[in-house]
C-alpha cells in the first residue's frame, strides 16, 4: 500500500477508493440489523467492523507518510513500537471490560468525548479525540468477539430511516471526497470523524438506556462541565491560556478575554457547556427532590459563569433554545412561545436604539454585518457564491477552505476562511444540492425520532433539547457529523424512542415514569 501511495494516479485512486470503502464498511454497522441479511446478518455486521477497522487506519497512515509526525516515528522505531504496545494494551484492557459490562462502554465514551488532542496531518493541526478512538475500537472488538446480538428491542426493530440517512450521509461524503479539490482534508474528516463516530453511534444505539445508567452518565459530564469551568476561571484570572496560541493572539485584538479550558476552541468549549447545561436543567425541572434542585441549581450558576467567560454567543443562544424546548415540555408551547416572542421583540428594540452597544453597525452595510457577526456575513455570502457555481454536486467534501480562497481571498487571509461557520453553507458549497437534500432529511429524521412520543420522558426530553441546540449551534459555527455529541444525542435518543415504542401500550399510556426516565419526576 505504502509503494501504491507513491505512485502518481494510482496511488490517489486507490485512496479514493479505500475511502468509498471504509464508509460502506462502517455503515453497514450503522444500519443495525437489516432484514434482507436475514441470519447473516451478525456476521457481515462483525466483517464489515472488522474491516473498517483494519482499513481506517491504513488509509490514515498512508494520508499522513511522509507528514513530521511519522517521518519522526519512522525515523525513532522504538518509540513507535512503544506507542503501538501501549494503545494495543489499553485497548485490550478496554475490551475485557466491555465484555463483562457493556454498560462502561457508555460511560467510557461520554466521558472521552471532550478530550482532544492536537496532531499534525497533512501540513495542518487537527484536534483529534485519540481517547474516544481507543474507546470505539475497543468497543467495536467487544461486539466481535460477542459472537452474537442480545434479544434487545433496538436490534429487533431493524435500522429506520435515521439510520439509513446517516448511511447515506457518510458515503456520499466519501463519494463525493473523489472529486474535492482538498481530497486530503475530506478523507481526514472520513477517518477521523465520519467513520469512528457512525461505529459509536452504532454502538450506544445498541445498548439499554436504564434510568441508572443516563443519571451516571449524565454526572459525568456534569463533574467534566464543572472542572473545565474551573480551568476556564483561572484562565480568565490570569489572562493566559492553557491551549490553542491562536486564540490567545486573537485576544489581543479584542477588548474581551476568551477562555477555551481544554477545548482548544472557545465555541465548542461553550457548545459543551450548554449541552450539559440543558441535561442539568432537566433534572432541576423534572425532579421532586430539594436536594437535587439546589445542587443543580448550583451547578448551574457555575457553568453560566463558565459560558460567559467563552464569550461564544452562538453557545449563548444554543443554551436559550434548549432551555425554550425544556419549558414547553414543562409547562405548554404556547406560553412558552409567547415569553420567547417577547424577549426577540425587546432584544429588537436594545439593537434599534442602541446598535453601538450591541456592535451591530446598520449602516455601514457589509462591514457592520461583519463586525456583528465576527465575520460570518461574508463567509455566508461568498459561500452561497461558491454553491451558486456549483448547485447541483458541489465542489467536493472538504474542499471549502481551498475553494472559497481561491475565489474570494488573497494569500495573506486563507486562514480565515477555515470553515463557513454555518454548516448549512458548507453542504451546500461542497456537497451541492444533493449533498443539502439529504441533509435536511436527516435534520428531518433526527428530530422526528427525537421528539415523537418524547413527553412522556424526561429523558427523551433532555436529549431532543440537547440536539435542537446542537443544531442551531451548527448554524452559526461549525462541525454537525463531526462531532461526537453529535452522534451520542442521535444514539441515545434513538435507543430510548425504540425501547418505548416497544413497551405495551398499558404502561406507555400510564403517568408513572418509566424505567428510561432521567429521573423520577412528577407528570407536566
Amino acid at each position: 500500500m505504502f509503494v501504491l501511495a507513491t505512485v502518481h494516479g494510482a496511488g490517489e485512486a486507490a485512496e479514493k477508493l479505500g475511502v468509498i470503502a471504509v464508509a460502506l464498511l462502517a455503515s453497514v454497522f450503522v444500519l443495525g440489523r437489516p432484514r434482507w441479511l436475514g441470519a447473516q446478518a451478525r456476521s457481515w455486521r462483525s466483517a464489515a467492523v472488522l474491516g473498517a477497522l483494519v482499513l481506517t487506519p491504513v488509509l490514515l497512515v498512508v494520508a499522513v507518510w511522509d507528514t513530521s509526525p511519522l517521518v519522526h516515528l519512522r525515523h525513532h522505531r522504538a518509540e513507535a513500537g512503544a506507542a503501538i504496545v501501549v494503545g494495543l494494551a489499553i485497548v485490550a484492557a478496554l475490551v475485557a471490560a466491555f465484555r463483562r459490562r457493556p454498560a462502561w462502554l457508555a460511560f467510557a465514551a461520554v466521558a472521552c468525548v471532550p478530550f482532544r488532542l492536537p496532531i499534525s496531518t497533512g501540513g495542518t493541526t487537527s484536534n483529534l479525540l485519540v481517547p474516544l478512538y481507543l474507546v470505539v475500537g475497543a468497543g467495536a472488538l467487544a461486539y466481535v468477539l460477542e459472537g452474537r446480538d442480545p434479544d434487545s428491542d433496538v436490534d429487533e426493530a431493524g435500522p429506520g430511516r435515521l439510520e439509513w440517512l446517516l448511511l447515506a450521509s457518510v458515503v456520499l461524503y466519501a463519494v463525493q471526497d473523489a472529486y474535492s479539490g482538498n481530497f486530503t482534508k475530506g478523507l481526514e474528516n472520513v477517518v477521523f470523524f465520519y467513520v469512528p463516530f457512525a461505529l459509536l453511534f452504532a454502538l450506544l444505539r445498541r445498548l439499554r438506556w436504564p434510568r441508572e445508567l443516563l443519571l451516571v452518565c449524565a454526572g459525568i459530564a456534569a463533574v467534566e462541565a464543572v472542572l473545565f469551568s474551573g480551568v476556564g476561571f483561572v484562565e480568565y484570572a490570569t489572562k493566559h491560556l492553557l491551549l490553542n496560541p491562536s486564540v490567545v493572539q486573537a485576544n489581543d485584538y479584542d477588548n474581551y478575554f476568551r477562555v477555551n479550558s481544554l477545548f482548544f476552541d472557545p465555541s465548542i468549549y461553550g457548545r459543551f457547556l450548554a449541552i450539559v447545561m440543558i441535561v442539568v436543567m432537566t433534572a432541576v425541572l423534572w425532579s421532586r427532590s430539594p436536594r437535587i434542585v439546589a445542587a443543580g441549581g448550583l451547578i448551574l450558576l457555575w457553568l453560566l459563569g463558565g459560558l460567559v467567560t467563552s464569550f461564544s454567543q452562538s453557545s449563548i443562544a444554543a443554551l436559550l433554545l434548549g432551555l425554550a424546548v425544556l419549558a414547553a415540555y414543562r409547562w405548554n408551547v404556547r406560553d412558552t412561545v409567547l415569553v420567547c416572542v417577547a424577549l426577540l421583540a425587546l432584544g429588537a428594540v436594545v439593537v434599534l436604539l442602541a446598535p453601538a452597544h450591541s456592535h451591530l453597525g446598520l449602516g455601514s452595510g457589509s462591514t457592520g454585518a461583519d463586525n456583528a457577526t465576527s465575520g460570518r456575513y461574508s463567509l455566508i455570502k461568498n459561500g452561497l457564491d461558491l454553491f451558486a457555481h456549483r448547485p447541483i454536486e458541489g465542489y467536493g467534501s472538504g474542499s471549502f477552505s481551498t475553494e472559497y480562497s481561491a475565489h474570494h481571498l488573497t494569500a495573506s487571509a486563507d486562514s480565515v476562511a477555515s470553515a463557513s461557520h454555518t454548516i448549512p453553507i458548507t453542504v451546500a458549497a461542497e456537497q451541492g444540492l444533493i449533498g443539502l437534500a439529504l441533509y435536511v432529511a436527516l435534520l428531518i429524521a433526527a428530530f422526528g425520532r427525537l421528539f415523537a412520543g418524547a413527553q412522556r420522558s424526561p429523558a427523551r426530553i433532555a436529549v431532543a433539547a440537547a440536539f435542537a441546540a446542537l443544531v442551531l449551534h451548527t448554524f452559526t459555527y461549525a462541525d454537525f457529523l463531526e462531532d461526537p455529541i453529535t452522534w451520542t444525542l442521535l444514539a441515545v435518543g434513538a435507543s430510548l424512542a425504540l425501547a418505548q415504542r416497544a413497551r405495551p401500550a398499558a404502561r406507555v399510556g400510564t403517568a408513572a415514569p418509566q424505567p428510561a426516565d432521567v429521573l423520577d419526576a412528577a407528570p407536566a
